[in-house]
């Protein structure tokens, strides 16, 4: 049975300028070795509950366990080591002259011993498939490679939980996909446990599970395949769906028969060949 790292049990937060609340009873889990996706148009809630997953914010009701502690004043910065984020736009994240400088900052403030700090660098740098930039400076980088490199630097701090907080969302397509490719292959070969705050449904489809906010509250939970069923409400909560989805959708609407929900093209384009092209 898996490990539980996080644990939400009926959070509400408000902010002193909103009439409502950001968060509203919510409750949730995440088990080690998991890609937990959390899903929301822009209000639903999901930036707020990034920032009290890292202690950022406190819950006014509720309570946060991470890796069995609760988040208090008292646990904050025990629960920050447990946790490493990667925001939104790269350029923001760099620090150091070259690359390897930018991994190893939060090391040197961590008081790691310089030794054992070049090993954690560039083994960070090779997990990712930087370890040819070591001396590059980061602006001449893409912003696919400045996010692995911000992963990276997270990686050599040896969380237990990694947030991707609308981490792709400035990203061209092949950044993008550099990105999840990343974290697929980490996650699959370190079992490392990611929790991803989206608005992008195709970035969610790679996920284990998906939860969906509105209004503050959990609205839906499953797997991929489960809430992509609910295609319809998505679009009403204004989201926008995977295209392999909506495409499933419409040839379903044309009478072709699917023998499932495809999440990707390239199954979609697979069972078309095989169950129907070829006949």
């Amino acid at each position: 049975m898996a490990k539980q790292l996080v644990k939400l049990e009926h959070v509400t937060y408000q902010y002193d300028d909103q009439e409502t609340p950001a968060l509203k009873d919510v409750s949730l889990e995440v088990q080690e070795g998991e890609w937990l996706a959390i899903v929301g148009h822009n209000g639903s809630g999901k930036s707020t509950l990034a920032r009290i997953l890292n202690g950022l914010l406190f819950p006014q009701h509720g309570s946060v366990m991470v890796c069995g502690h609760e988040l208090n004043e008292e646990s904050i910065w025990e629960i920050r080591k447990s946790i490493g984020m990667v925001f939104q736009n790269p350029d923001n994240q760099f620090v150091g002259t070259t690359v390897q400088d930018d991994v190893a900052f939060g090391l040197e403030n961590g008081g790691i011993p310089p030794v054992e700090m070049r090993e954690r660098v560039k083994d960070a740098l090779s997990k990712v498939k930087m370890d040819q930039f070591l001396d590059q400076e980061p602006h001449h980088l893409s912003g696919g490679q400045k996010q692995r490199v911000a992963i990276a630097g997270i990686l050599a701090l040896r969380p237990a939980i990694i947030v991707l907080d609308e981490a792709t969302s400035m990203l061209d397509p092949r950044g993008r996909e550099e990105v999840f490719q990343t974290v697929l292959e980490l996650k699959e070969r370190e079992n490392l446990t990611v929790l991803s705050i989206t608005h992008d449904l195709e970035e969610a489809a790679k996920a284990d599970r998906i939860i969906v906010m509105n209004r503050g509250k959990v609205y839906r939970s499953g797997t991929p395949e489960e809430v992509f069923r609910l295609a319809e409400e998505l679009i009403r909560l204004g989201l926008d769906i995977p295209f392999p989805v909506k495409i499933s959708k419409m040839l379903r609407e044309k009478g072709i028969d699917l023998s499932r929900q495809f999440l990707s093209e390239e199954e979609l384009v697979a069972e078309l060949w095989t169950s129907h092209c070829s006949m």
